[in-house]
């Protein structure tokens, strides 16, 4: 990364992103918000600038770099030369920007969907409401997550607002994010959709006292379960294959138009990232409208385990694994094989960039031989320093 010189003031680690990326356009993302939402740059491809490094973000680049990072920081440069960045917490702030937007993007999600079906339900059958039946019916849900969903991709976009362990996987696995950076997303992502929780139920105590009776906490299919507020359970007629499907249904969905809502060749989609968060709310309303009643869309084992671990750790007991059949695991599981082969149909039918479905054998030679993957990302790094970018 560049220390900004008198002669050139306006060099910055980022900005020296942005004009270099168009260089090699196989893989590197031509925009900066490309950049930071896709963050497409593989493993050992460090962009650097010939001044030096940057006074802040930089001095702490191997240590971002050990754990899956980018080595530079998504911050202005003004605020990244600043003599603020030198207290501690600012350089561990630097260090984990990512993860930490990571855990509030998905925190602000859970919370509005969460707080979404907890008012539905709390509050069914009060005459004081507005109609004399409750705030609230049920599309109020797919309402509270969908906005969940946007503000929580404005909350962490410079970590590329995954928000999901599936999307994240997927994207390590088509998009080229560097695997070592999904551990780290996959738990704060889980801590956001844990705390999150929590904070739901301690806004909602006092209203689950009244509805279930002081002290008392019950799974589905009991008639005043309220464990339903913080994580998804079937309805009881559901065999076993059919939680499976709805949840792999549903998760396909979501992963094949999230391709196609950041693929930048896709004509039919608007070119500006400010648009990717409201696009994201009709989908997430619209996979609520349609798949949301048989085992209610959890699509992402952060909003679902998450949360269902807490509920069981506040006393809604061991049912919060054994109901449904245990069906716990289903929303930890079928949300990654869903999103895998909604990519991986994306990249097949209609992605031209590169991806390894767009490579010989569809990408199984990549799969079988890990080795092999390896080697095709040292290539393309290779070429992209010969092509001058670094």
């Amino acid at each position: 990364m560049a220390l900004p010189t008198q002669e050139s003031p306006k060099t910055h680690h980022l900005s020296n992103i942005t004009s270099q990326t168009r260089v090699h356009h196989e893989y590197v993302p031509e925009t900066l918000s490309q950049a930071r939402t896709e963050h497409s740059f593989p493993d050992d491809l460090h962009p650097v600038n010939s001044n030096g490094l940057e006074k802040t973000s930089s001095h702490l680049r191997n240590t971002r770099t050990k754990l899956g990072l980018h080595p530079g920081a998504s911050i202005s440069e003004d605020h990244d030369i600043a003599e603020r960045q030198d207290f501690l917490w600012s350089r561990i702030r630097l260090v984990l920007r990512e993860p930490f937007a990571e855990f509030w993007g998905v925190f602000i999600m859970v919370l509005f969907g969460d707080g979404s079906v907890a008012q539905v339900l709390l509050s069914a059958g009060q005459a004081s409401a507005p109609g004399g039946d409750g705030f609230g019916p049920y599309q109020s849900i797919s309402w509270g997550w969908g906005l969940g969903v946007m503000l929580g991709i404005y909350v962490a976009g410079d970590s590329g607002a995954y928000l999901n362990p599936a999307i994240t996987f997927s994207n390590c696995l088509y998009r080229q994010l560097p695997w070592r950076r999904f551990p780290m997303y996959l738990l704060a992502q889980f801590l956001g959709g844990f705390c999150a929780s929590g904070v739901v139920y301690a806004n909602y105590i006092n209203a689950i006292n009244k509805y279930e009776g002081h002290g008392i906490r019950t799974v589905p299919p009991s008639r005043t379960a309220t464990a339903g507020i913080f994580c998804t359970y079937p309805q009881p007629f559901l065999t076993k294959p059919s939680q499976f499907f709805s949840e792999f249904i549903a998760s396909a969905v979501l992963m094949f138009v999230i391709f196609a809502l950041k693929d930048s060749s896709n004509n039919g989609v608007p070119k500006s990232d400010k648009w990717f968060p409201l696009a994201l709310f009709f989908l997430i309303f619209g996979l609520g409208a349609c798949f949301g009643w048989e085992t209610g869309y959890a699509i992402n084992l952060a909003r679902d385990f998450g949360p269902r671990l807490m509920s069981y750790i506040v006393g809604y007991g061991h049912e919060v694994w054994s109901a449904g059949g245990y069906y716990f695991w289903i929303p930890m599981v079928a949300p990654f094989c869903g999103c895998v082969f909604g990519g991986f149909l994306y990249d097949v039918f209609i992605y031209t960039g590169p991806s390894p479905a767009n490579s010989p054998w569809m990408g199984l030679k990549q799969l079988v031989r890990p080795d092999f993957a390896w080697q095709v990302r040292k290539e393309r790094a290779k070429k992209a320093r010969e092509a001058g970018m670094v």
